[in-house]
């Protein structure tokens, strides 16, 4: 039986493959648990459909993602906190409160999303950079100014 892989699966084949499989393996195993279907045009057809949808739909992110990096890129981030005796910050903007004050400001960014993210523990200005897509890389400026004493 020939089947077309619609996922990947160990010691049998990779996504698109075309493999030929004892019937009963590929009847009971492989096509009711969505590994693949069997191999006709139709499902040739099908298969190359989806890839194109697929790829429009990922281009579609993409583009999404590059207008996103435009309004992100002219962002900055302002932050209080209170400075020690001897004029070091006491206490760190975490990626929470970064995530939070991007969320107020209209972006849905996730904390994870931050690459080599580490929270900021000094006075004055950085930048932290923010993978919104594979390739798409944004950078946003934080600027921690501090707490003026009563």
């Amino acid at each position: 039986m020939k089947v077309l892989m619609l996922k990947d699966l160990k010691k049998v084949g990779k996504k698109g493959d075309v493999v030929d499989v004892s019937d009963g393996f590929g009847a009971n195993f492989i096509i009711p648990r969505g590994y693949g279907r069997l191999f006709n045009e139709q499902a040739v057809k099908d298969y190359n459909k989806e890839q194109a949808d697929e790829a429009s739909r990922q281009e579609a992110l993409r583009q999404e993602a590059l207008k996103v990096k435009e309004e992100l890129d002219k962002v900055t981030l302002e932050f209080l906190a209170t400075a020690g005796r001897n004029g070091y910050m006491i206490g760190q903007i975490s990626l929470k409160q970064i995530e939070n004050e991007l969320r107020q400001r209209g972006f849905s960014v996730d904390k994870k999303r931050f690459i080599k993210a580490e929270p900021v523990t000094y006075f004055g200005t950085g930048e932290m950079n923010i993978e919104l897509y594979k390739g798409v890389v944004s950078t946003i400026h934080i600027h921690v100014k501090e707490k003026k004493k009563q």
